[in-house]
């Protein structure tokens, strides 16, 4: 059987860059929540210190394969290559397989 894979993704935009952040998410949470191997892809905000806005990402997909194709389209290319200065640092990543989950 299949193992779930969970991904949690957390984003710092630069200051001044909030909104070109979310422009920039837009596409990746309606393509990404259609493919056929995603279950969920939802985008929290935080606040940061200071104040600053911190945005994450909880994704899972059916199984390791089903996030490779999502790594592979071509508007999660196109979305990682315009990070570039619109985030503070870069992309906090966690791949994540279940342990013990209910």
């Amino acid at each position: 059987m299949a193992q779930p894979v969970l991904v949690f993704a957390t984003f710092r935009p630069a200051a001044g860059k909030e909104q070109a952040l979310l422009d920039t998410l837009a596409p990746m949470l309606e393509h990404t929540r259609q493919e056929a191997g995603n279950e969920v892809y939802d985008l929290y905000r935080s606040e940061g210190e200071g104040g600053t806005a911190v945005f994450h990402l909880f994704e899972r997909y059916v199984d390791q394969d089903a996030l490779q194709v999502h790594r592979e389209a071509e508007y999660y290319l196109a979305y990682r290559a315009a990070l570039g200065d619109i985030l503070a640092s870069p992309v906090e990543v966690l791949v994540l397989s279940e342990a013990d989950v209910a």
